[in-house]
């Protein structure tokens, strides 16, 4: 596995940051961000579940630019 470390929560005090990756072997996105309330978490399930294998995580709009750059990342990953 390739995991590039794309950037973390850019307002972070360096413990419990919001933090993305891309994987270009797996060819997944990788994300790390704070755990949803049970509220919004309920409110995610009214469009369909939320497997025990997966999580909503949030992340702040502070990291636009992150996500940004991940995309690009992931664009220039050869497909498989």
């Amino acid at each position: 596995m390739t995991l590039h470390f794309i950037a973390k929560d850019p307002e972070t005090n360096g413990d419990h940051c919001p933090t993305v990756w891309f994987d270009d072997v797996a060819q997944e996105f990788v994300v790390q961000g704070w755990k949803a309330s049970p509220v919004l978490e309920a409110r995610c399930r009214e469009t369909g579940p939320v497997p025990d294998t997966e999580a909503v995580v949030r992340l702040p709009v502070r990291m636009t630019e992150a996500l940004r750059g991940m995309l690009d990342v992931a664009a220039r990953a050869p497909v498989r």
